[in-house]
C-alpha cells in the first residue's frame, strides 16, 4: 500500500480528502468509471458521496485503485487483485507494528 501523508495542513494536503469526482479519478488512473465502481463493489475502496450522491475519491483511494489497475493489466483477475492489495496492506501494517515493538524493546 502506498504510504499516507502524516498530518495534513489543510484539506488540500489531506490524502483522505474526497477531492476527485468519478470521471476525474478514472481519468487520472487511466481507466473507465466502471472500473472504480467495480472496486467499490469488491469493497476495496469506498468513496464518499457528495450531497448530491456523487462518488468522490481521495488521493489515497486513487493510489489503491492505480495499484489494482496495475495488477489487472498484468492479467490478475479483479477479485484476486483486490485480495492481493488487502493482504499487502495487512502485511505493511504488521511490519509497522513489529518495527515499533522492536524499537520500543531496544530502548527499554
Amino acid at each position: 500500500m502506498p504510504p499516507r501523508s502524516p498530518r495534513p495542513v489543510d484539506k488540500f494536503d489531506d490524502d483522505d480528502y474526497p477531492a476527485y469526482t468519478m470521471g476525474r479519478a478514472a481519468e487520472m488512473i487511466g481507466t473507465a468509471p466502471a472500473f472504480l465502481r467495480t472496486l467499490g463493489d469488491h469493497r476495496l475502496i469506498t468513496p464518499l458521496r457528495s450531497e448530491g450522491g456523487h462518488r468522490r475519491y481521495s488521493r489515497y483511494q486513487l493510489r489503491i485503485a492505480a495499484r489494482a489497475r496495475e495488477l489487472v493489466d498484468a492479467g490478475t483477475p479483479i477479485e484476486a487483485a483486490c485480495r492481493i492489495i488487502i493482504l499487502e496492506d495487512q502485511l505493511e501494517e504488521a511490519q509497522r507494528i513489529n518495527e515499533s515493538l522492536r524499537t520500543r524493546g531496544a530502548t527499554s
